[in-house]
């Protein structure tokens, strides 16, 4: 398996299943419009290739996880020591604090590779296997309900 480093947040919140990377890989502008409403900004603001890339969206680009890793030298929280930390502990987004909780010590014991598989396994509809994104409550494709965060 091949990883895109790029995709790797320091947090644990794997980009691969982020609903605004999927829509900026895909080019999905109605998704991009979705989203735009859940988070207060223009459509064309609806943009990321990751956070370790040179495209990030606007709130991993100002992300203290993210710089705080960078400081360290780390690739992520996996690798630190003092986790979990204040950064954590204030993390803004209840939904994505239980999927940090959850991934740093899965990532910390699988390592990366085995880490990223089982992330995006984790995110595919349990009916059809549809690919799914971090936050869905329903299968676009069978509609089947699902709670994967």
């Amino acid at each position: 398996m091949s990883v895109d480093p790029n995709l790797l947040a320091p947090c644990g919140l794997y980009c691969g299943v982020c609903g605004v990377y999927v829509a900026s890989r895909d080019g999905n502008e109605k998704f991009k419009e979705k989203l735009s409403t859940v988070y207060g900004v223009q459509p064309e603001e609806v943009h990321c290739l990751g956070c370790m890339s040179d495209t990030r969206w606007t709130f991993c680009e100002q992300c203290l996880i993210r710089t705080c890793a960078g400081e360290k030298g780390y690739v992520g929280c996996h690798e630190c020591d003092d986790w979990p930390c204040t950064y954590i502990d204030n993390f803004p987004i209840e939904v994505g604090k239980r999927v940090i909780m959850r991934a740093i010590p899965q990532w910390r014991e699988m390592g990366t590779e085995g880490w990223v598989e089982a992330e995006e396994k984790r995110y595919l509809c349990p009916e059809c296997g549809n690919a799914l994104f971090r936050g869905a409550k329903r299968c676009r494709q069978c509609k089947t309900a699902v709670d994967l965060d």
